[in-house]
C-alpha cells in the first residue's frame, strides 16, 4: 500500500473542528460547574452535588478526548514527517495509530454525550411529572 502525503493532511481540518468543539464543551461546563458550586454554597442539597459529580466525570472525558484528538494530530503531522523521509511501511503503522487515535476521542465523545442527555432526562422528568399535576 502507498499512503500519499496528502491522505494525513485531511485529517487535520477534521482534527482541529473536533477539538475546537471539545474545547466549547469544556469551556461550557467549566462555567456550569462554577456557578453550581456558587449555588451549593448558598444551598447545600443533595441534587446539586450530584450534578457537580456528573460534571466532573464529563471533564475527565472531555480531557481524554482532547487528548487522544491531540494524539490523532500529533500522528498525523509524524505521518507526514515520515513520508517525506521516504519510509513508506512505517508511515502506514503511524497514521494507522493516528485514525485508531481518532476514533477513540470520538468514542469517548459518544459517552460524554450519553452522559449529558441522561441528566438532561432527569431534569425533564421532573418538569414533566409536575406539568402532568397541574
Amino acid at each position: 500500500m502507498n499512503l500519499r502525503i496528502e491522505t494525513p493532511a485531511l485529517l487535520f481540518s477534521a482534527t482541529s473542528l473536533i477539538l475546537l468543539a471539545y474545547t466549547n464543551r469544556f469551556l461550557t461546563i467549566a462555567q456550569i460547574v462554577r456557578g453550581l458550586k456558587k449555588n451549593y454554597e448558598d444551598n447545600q442539597t443533595k441534587s446539586i452535588l450530584l450534578e457537580i459529580k456528573n460534571l466532573n466525570l464529563r471533564l475527565s472525558l472531555i480531557r481524554y478526548m482532547q487528548l487522544f484528538g491531540v494524539l490523532s494530530l500529533f500522528l498525523s503531522v509524524f505521518t507526514m514527517l515520515v513520508i517525506y523521509l521516504n519510509i513508506s511501511y512505517l508511515a502506514i503503522y503511524i497514521f494507522g495509530l493516528s485514525l485508531l487515535s481518532l476514533l477513540i476521542s470520538l468514542g469517548i465523545s459518544f459517552w460524554e454525550i450519553s452522559i449529558s442527555v441522561n441528566a438532561l432526562r432527569v431534569h425533564l422528568k421532573d418538569l414533566i411529572e409536575e406539568t402532568n399535576k397541574k
